[in-house]
């Protein structure tokens, strides 16, 4: 019977745990449950918004193989407001701005730049938008903004390239002292294997002579 009485006991005092503490453990449960299902839902949806990008991908490509600028930029708008988080969105905005660039629509090409700047997910998407994007405004004479596009921290393998865009941006200006220190830091920043980079540098370095 004291076996009996200890156990009813247990079970008592269970049920009032229970009655204290079931809904709160219930709630964690099911807010468990849904997380869980939000995430496999969430993957799904990125797989799916994935697959569905990379047949719109290939409708850019074609079109910026046909040369034609108008369906180049329609799927590119349809790419950038349908599929803009994905990869791919990143992709076609450059691919889309060179192909702009290329039929005469600076305008346009540089609306591309702009955006990957503004929303490309990846740093090296970026980097390479802002480069472009300085490139085109050097032709614009719009040089400060062109400098404050290659300017700051960026990632190594980009080094060499922003500060020799940056000598390119201050010696349209005439400000040779500046372009100087902007070339040398791009020899600096260049390695063994970009020997072609560093002679073009270094021919920009002796064509603004000085020390």
């Amino acid at each position: 019977m004291a076996y009996d009485l200890e156990e009813q006991e247990q079970i008592e005092s269970l049920k009032h745990w229970w009655r204290d503490n079931g809904n709160v453990i219930t709630w964690i449960a099911i807010v468990v449950l849904l997380a869980v299902a939000g995430w496999f839902g969430w993957k799904n949806w990125q797989r799916k918004q994935a697959g569905e990008a990379s047949v719109l991908y290939e409708q850019v490509q074609k079109a910026v193989d046909g040369k034609d600028a108008e369906k180049i930029k329609r799927a590119a708008t349809d790419m950038e407001d349908k599929f803009g988080g994905t990869a791919y969105a990143q992709m076609t905005a450059l691919a889309t701005a060179k192909a702009l660039y290329e039929a005469n629509d600076v305008a346009g090409a540089k609306a591309q730049l702009q955006w990957a700047v503004d929303h490309a997910r990846d740093d090296e998407y970026k980097a390479l938008a802002k480069l472009r994007l300085a490139g085109l405004l050097l032709d614009e004479k719009a040089y400060d903004q062109g400098i404050a596009l290659v300017s700051g921290d960026v990632a190594p393998a980009f080094a060499g390239l922003y500060a020799d865009r940056r000598g390119d941006l201050l010696a349209a200006q005439n400000k040779n002292e500046d372009a100087r220190a902007a070339y040398k830091l791009a020899l600096e920043k260049f390695g063994p294997a970009d020997a072609s980079a560093r002679q073009i540098v270094q021919f920009k370095l002796d064509a603004l002579g000085g020390a």
